[in-house]
Formats: structure tokens, sequence, C-alpha cells
């Protein structure tokens, strides 16, 4: 009985090792029918109005694409057009340059598949518009026009707004043209020179944040803030020519991201909102949560990460998010939208919140194998 079961267990260990994947991820056709069940509940429960098409929803957007990229599901793909064609492929209508391009990554990531120049041409367009928040019009674009943020501060640089560096080099890819990737390491560049924190390796979410403590003197470093550079990060590298002599610190930034993510996952799988003190929010957070687990998976699958050091941390948070959806497909305890680390409701979600599940989701998908 003992060397049958020692077979048995071979025998498992054998079929995993073959699959490429750890046994503690779930399958292909679990992992999809999650991504499935998320998606439909976020389409039959909006949460902005239906002509929407800025960041809140444009961050379930990119979920979307990401699922159709990694499960070739057809009905994610001819949503994410229909979606597209309501708003005939225009950017964005936030004061904030990069906010801007959060729905033109959806738009040039359908070109890619389709190759149809309408759902490109609106950002071309504006890109080349002279205007206060456009690259052809200001320097700092990115920010947003002046007063944009409350309080009227102008110029206001914030961590979030990298994610909408990816459209960037997915434009430079979609149209052959270099221009975009020296717009968008410009972007970058600035901005991390101003909030990227050298001892940490994280970002401040802005600069109210550079030298402010918890009670206990820890640093505030936003947990969903280091989501968004991190998520990111890690989709330009998806679109940034292997070749390009700057795609190192790229990665260097990622690397150093990843490891410090590693040691500040809490027991449960999950991220607190501050990731430099635990204690300061006790409750877990599930849109920060899942951008690691995307980016962190993403790493692994596009061998940027060694498998062996950070699978653990992906494997536990794939489980800790897979507990905070509902039977029904609701992500549970999401950060409200805001711009630092607070109390979090179990009920608590929104658009974005599923956007980045589906994201963790897709790359979750990849690992698992056939």
């Amino acid at each position: 009985m003992k060397t049958l079961l020692s077979t048995l267990l071979l025998l498992v260990v054998s079929v995993f090792a073959c699959e490429g994947r750890s046994p503690d991820l779930p399958s292909r056709t679990e992992t999809r029918a999650l991504m499935v069940k998320v998606n439909e509940w976020q389409k039959a429960h909006p949460l902005v109005p239906a002509d929407d098409r800025d960041w809140i929803r444009a961050t379930w957007y990119t979920g979307v694409m990401a699922a159709w990229k990694s499960t070739r599901d057809p009905r994610f793909l001819n949503q994410a057009i229909a979606w597209g064609k309501q708003h005939d492929w225009q950017v964005g209508r936030e004061a904030a340059g990069a906010n801007r391009l959060f729905c033109s990554e959806t738009w040039i990531e359908a070109y890619l598949e389709k190759k149809d120049r309408r759902m490109i041409e609106p950002t071309v367009r504006w890109l080349d518009t002279k205007a206060p928040n456009s690259p052809a019009g200001a320097s700092h674009w990115f920010a947003g026009e002046p007063g944009w943020f409350p309080g009227g501060t102008s110029n206001f640089d914030y961590v979030d707004s990298l994610y909408g560096s990816p459209a960037l080099a997915m434009l430079a890819k979609a149209t052959g043209n270099a221009r975009y990737l020296d717009v968008m390491d410009s972007f970058f560049s600035e901005l991390t020179a101003e909030l990227l924190d050298k001892e940490s390796g994280l970002y401040f979410r802005d600069h109210r944040f550079i030298g402010k403590t918890t009670a206990r003197g820890r640093k505030v470093l936003w947990s969903r803030g280091n989501g968004w550079a991190f998520a990111g990060i890690a989709r330009i590298l998806e679109y940034m020519p292997a070749n390009d002599p700057r795609r190192a610190r790229y990665v260097g930034i990622f690397r150093r991201m990843a490891s410090e993510l590693v040691r500040r996952q809490g027991a449960d799988g999950f991220w607190r909102p501050n990731l430099d003190d635990a204690e300061d929010v006790k409750t877990p957070e599930t849109s920060g949560s899942a951008f690691f687990c995307f980016g962190l998976a993403w790493g692994i699958n596009q061998g940027v990460l060694d498998r062996g050091k950070f699978l653990p941390t992906v494997t536990k948070s794939w489980a800790a998010l897979e507990r905070s959806i509902t039977p029904e497909g609701r992500v549970r305890w999401g950060q409200l939208v805001g711009d630092q680390p607070v109390t979090i409701g179990e009920a608590d979600t929104h658009e974005y919140v599923t956007g980045t599940v589906l994201l963790a989701a897709a790359e979750i998908y990849r690992l698992a194998g056939e």
C-alpha cells in the first residue's frame, strides 16, 4: 500500500511538472470560468454611466482584453470592440493627460488584433494636437491642466498616471513610430525621479506623502498606487522592443519592486493598503493585491522573474483573490476611489477592481499550462 501511494504521489507531481504549473494553481478551465463569472457580474452591475470611457471603466477593459489575449475566448474581444465602437475610439475625457490614454490601451490592443486603422486614429490625432494635457502641447502633459487636482495644485504628479504609459509603447508597436517610446520614456523618467523611493524601491502616491509617516513611524506607500506602477511597467515591457537600450532600466525597477512586494505580502496572501505598515490599515485590499499578482505572474511567464522564487507568492495571492470573489462573481475588499490607505469594507468594489482581477486571472491561466 505504501509503495502504491508513493507511486501515485510521484505520478501527480510528474503530471504537474509536465504541465509546467504548481499543483496549488487552478486548471485553465477553472480560471476561464472564473474570468467569465467575474466579468459577467460586472456587466450586470455597472458602477459608472453607460457613456463612460474614463479610467474606472477603462481599467476594467484592460482586464477584458487580457482575458481575450490569454484565453482567445471571442466574447471578451467582442465586448471590447463593442465598447470601442460605442465611443468612436476616442481618447478619454479627463483633464489629466495620462488618464486619457487608459481607454486607448484597449483600442490599440484591439487594433493589433484587427488592423482597423479607425481604432487608433483618434489617439494618434490627439497626441499630435497641441493642448496643455497632450505631449504635443506641453512637456508636463501627463499631469493635466493647471488646477485639475482638488486644491488648485498645478502640474501635480501622481503614480496612478503610470498606468496610461503602456499605451505609448503599444502605439509604437502598432505604428512602427519610435517617437512614442521617447514620449513614454520622458514621462516615465520624470515621474519616477520624483516619486520612486530609492530606500524601499517602491513609489509614493504623490509628493504629499514624501516624508509623511504613520503612527508607528513607517512610510506611507499606498498599495494600489504601487499597483498602477507595477502593472504599468509589466505592460510597458510587453510591448517595448527587446533591443531598446532603455529596457534594462524598466526591468531593474520592476525586479526591485517584485522583491520588495514579496516580503510585504500578508500571511493570508493579501497585501494591506499601506505596504510599509500593515498595522496602519489592517483590512485586506484586492485591487492592489490583484495588480501585484498580475505583475508577478506576468514576470514569471515572460522569464523576467525567477519562477522558483516568485511562484509561491503568486499562488498564495491568487488563492486569496479567489476567496474574495462571491459565488455570483462580485470581487470584495476593493478600495473605493481614493489616493491613500484607508479602511475598506468587505462589500467594497468597483469596475477597476474587476479589471485588476481579470488581469491577474489572465496570467494565472497562462501559468496553469494545458
